[in-house]
């Protein structure tokens, strides 16, 4: 594929990275089964690598959907 088809690729990882990030760092929130919750608080730095990450790549493929 062509430099649009790379570009959707970007956006749909940066989504998704987006989305897992988020879902790291709501779970302590939304998860009712202490050992769940215990486990995914402890996994916070990662999820705010993966939230950070994923709105960069997904600024980055909207950058270069402009040019």
């Amino acid at each position: 594929g062509g430099p649009a088809m790379k570009n959707d690729q970007m956006l749909l990882r940066g989504a998704m990275c987006a989305f897992i990030g988020a879902a790291v760092l709501l779970g302590p929130y939304m998860l009712r089964s202490p050992a769940w919750r215990d486990m995914v608080a402890g996994a916070q730095t990662v999820g705010w690598f993966a939230l950070v990450l994923g709105v960069a790549m997904i600024v980055v493929a909207l950058v270069r959907r402009r040019r």
